[in-house]
């Protein structure tokens, strides 16, 4: 069942699973977890855990039946597929130095996930490695992952981190268990379907420490009942940043699965689900042992704030890889000015730096005899246009507007409009491009929105260059300046989209992303900054520059993808416009910037560094 009745879902996330034992009967198992306890899928062990392929006799040269739970007709295809998740035996150790167990280890693992790819399982469990060695282990997974049809494997690895004096840590273990997973998936080569499955324990990392593995392809989170806690009713709970944790992985749409056994069997203690309880739904069966951690998790759902209305919009296109618009060189589409011209806090901001500007331009007693020539370049259907002319009549200035537009295409629109408010005597439509366009007259006001999302990228700059000989010595460009950011991220998910092309091409690409799946490593930085208008003799915007990056010392260390790119903009005196995370303009719809990164290095917890040109 979804954790909960919400008008609004946070994704896939809705769902509660839970470990189970293996059992020959799987409807059984089904029907005790599922229908009675109310978990929506079970990870249960596909095969006898007493079972080695050494052990068992060959007789007259056929193939032992393997001692797997139940065929595949006590179910249909769609509840396998729907309601189990393979487990595969724990005991498997393909990096053991007893050979014969790695060679059962090796011929378990591949019969157990052909068997689970023969029931059209959507994921398999692979158990954690038994060391800090798993080459062996990650070769055989990666010539599984070769044939393997639509079937996700999650690789269990604990939430280990190695600064942590953690009681739930084996000494002989690797510490910072995201070592492990990534010598594991680069022996995979990132392949896109080996996920993982982490293991909640009781003691958690630091945050810096946690935040790298939201940018790793999390399916599951195994919720261990010795990392829960007893109030005063003797019901489970959770710490504070355990429930942080897990209502960040929700939001993720990372599923949770309960693991373990009731705390009142660990701790002798008598819970609020008593064992001899007895179900009032099914009137006979006995109440799970692990009903009440369900039903702590659905209500840490169910108290989750709704979306928002933009998160609402940008949810389809979360981590979705697009190329940059090409505006000068491409003729925009209206779906695409749709889009922009929902952004109504991009446009109030517009026109206060309008307003502030055309008070200092015109003073009081002039107003009813200065006329101020504004031009917008670059004015698409008019949304500028709208927001100049609005400025116009709040600050009681008299106003003359050059609209000028490449598209021809939205010039037409740009007519319709003009004659629909009745603008004709005030605004002058222009269809050329602002670089060749030989002005009648000097403008006052210069106002554009080039920026995109890294600042320069829709070629602000060069256009604008181009288009200053037509404003006067004292004018006034809106935006006057902008400033271009990065900041190194892990985000898994675009790099396989990227790899996925395998071509160097889309690796030198940039793309346009509302990013969400991602873990940003360090504070963004400053890169390049455009000032205007820029009168200089020796102006270029031609841009060096090498930066460095300080990852926190407890974070560990980190794979970095690629870059997030932002931007931050002076429309005009301290009217400001951006995306940059820590000045960000509140509830602006704007995507950010991703420049990935060909060869990956995984980096320590320290300085790392990238030069960039443009």
């Amino acid at each position: 069942m979804p954790l909960g009745e919400r008008v609004e879902g946070k994704g896939e996330s809705r769902y509660c699973g839970v470990e189970t034992e293996f059992d020959d009967d799987v409807c059984r198992l089904l029907s005790f977890n599922l229908s009675s306890a109310g978990f929506d899928f079970v990870v249960a062990p596909l095969m006898d855990p007493s079972y080695r392929p050494s052990l068992v006799q060959v007789q007259n040269d056929t193939s032992p039946v393997l001692p797997v739970a139940g065929s595949d007709l006590v179910l249909s295809p769609s509840q396998w597929s729907s309601h189990v998740v393979g487990k595969i035996s724990p005991w498997i150790d393909l990096d053991s130095e007893d050979e014969i167990l790695r060679m059962d280890s090796e011929t378990t693992l591949k019969q157990e996930i052909a068997w689970a790819s023969h029931l059209s399982l959507q994921a398999c469990l692979l158990p954690s490695p038994k060391g800090a060695s798993c080459a062996n282990y990650a070769r055989c997974v990666n010539q599984i992952l070769q044939g393997l049809s639509n079937m996700q494997l999650w690789l269990r690895i604990p939430l280990l981190k190695s600064d942590d004096d953690s009681p739930d840590v084996d000494s002989d273990r690797l510490m910072d268990s995201w070592e492990l997973w990534n010598s594991f998936r680069l022996i995979c080569e990132h392949h896109s379907q080996l996920s993982l499955a982490l293991d909640i324990l009781s003691t958690l990392p630091s945050a810096n420490s946690i935040e790298r593995w939201f940018g790793e392809p999390v399916r599951a989170a195994i919720l261990c009942t010795d990392a829960f806690l007893t109030n005063t009713r003797g019901y489970p709970c959770l710490s504070k940043r355990h429930q942080k944790l897990i209502t960040g992985f929700f939001n993720y749409s990372v599923q949770v699965v309960i693991s373990g056994k009731p705390l009142h069997e660990i701790h002798g203690a008598t819970t609020g689900s008593a064992v001899n309880h007895i179900d009032e739904n099914t009137n006979s069966m006995q109440r799970h042992p692990l009903r009440s951690y369900l039903e702590y998790v659905g209500y840490l759902y169910q108290r989750m704030e709704p979306l928002s209305e933009q998160e609402r919009i940008e949810l389809g296109y979360r981590d979705f890889l697009q190329a940059p618009l090409q505006p000068l060189m491409d003729n925009l589409e209206a779906q695409t000015y749709e889009t922009f011209e929902k952004d109504s806090v991009k446009y109030i901001q517009y026109q206060r730096a309008i307003c502030k500007a055309l008070l200092d331009r015109v003073p009081d007693a002039d107003i009813s005899a200065v006329t101020t020539v504004l031009m917008v370049v670059g004015a698409g259907r008019g949304p500028l246009v709208r927001a100049s002319l609005q400025a116009a009549e709040e600050t009681g200035r008299k106003l003359k507007v050059y609209a000028v537009e490449k598209n021809p295409n939205a010039v037409v629109t740009l007519h319709s409009l003009v004659k629909l408010e009745g603008w004709e005597n005030v605004v002058s439509i222009v269809s050329c491009d602002m670089r060749l366009w030989n002005a009648p007259e000097k403008a006052d006001i210069l106002v554009s929105e080039l920026l995109g999302s890294f600042g320069d990228n829709e070629l602000s700059p060069e256009c604008l260059d181009g288009a200053q000989r037509f404003l006067k010595e004292d004018g006034i460009s809106i935006p006057s300046s902008y400033t271009s950011f990065i900041q190194p991220i892990t985000a898994s998910k675009l790099y396989n989209d990227v790899k996925s092309h395998k071509d160097l091409v889309h690796f030198e690409t940039a793309y346009v992303v509302k990013l969400h799946s991602v873990a940003k490593l360090a504070p963004s930085k400053p890169v390049f900054t455009f000032n205007h208008p820029d009168y200089s003799t020796k102006k270029s915007n031609q841009r060096y520059t090498k930066l460095q990056f300080a990852i926190p010392q407890d974070t560990g260390s980190a794979m970095v993808h690629g870059f997030a790119g932002y931007f931050d903009a002076t429309l005009y005196k301290d009217v400001h416009l951006g995306i940059e995370p820590s000045t960000a303009t509140p509830n602006m719809f704007s995507w950010e910037y991703v420049l990935p990164c060909g060869k990956l290095q995984p980096l320590a917890s320290e300085n790392s560094g990238v030069i960039l040109d443009s």
